[in-house]
């Protein structure tokens, strides 16, 4: 599960570098045919780049909170095998504890 969602994270962050690349291509086009100035080509490539940053910070914090929250559940075996072996002790030394109490007196006959 960890590999198929560090290949969709690795998908994204092509995908948005491409993205980038085809949009300043794009002003680039737009500066050239005059139909933008350089200055307002600039200007729509800094605000997506601001945008993209935010984006990436609210992703990255998301990011993270899916990690710590997999990495919690996630056990390796030897941990899951040790945590039901100190149950089952606990279970046992309590089931002990009360067979002894609940065994009845033996009588003396004489």
């Amino acid at each position: 599960m960890e590999d198929a969602f560090k290949k969709f994270l690795y998908a994204g962050v092509d995908l948005a570098a491409e993205v980038s690349t085809k949009f300043e291509e794009g002003v680039k086009d737009l500066i050239e045919a005059g139909k933008i100035s350089d200055v307002e080509g600039k200007k729509m490539v800094d605000e997506l780049f601001e945008k993209t940053e935010a984006r990436k910070e609210e992703f990255e914090a998301k990011y993270n909170e899916i990690k710590e929250k997999v990495g919690v559940i996630k056990k390796t075996e030897e941990e899951i095998l040790a945590d039901l072996k100190s149950k089952v002790a606990d279970l046992e030394s309590k089931i002990g504890k009360v067979s002894t109490k609940a065994a009845p007196k033996a009588k003396a006959t004489a």
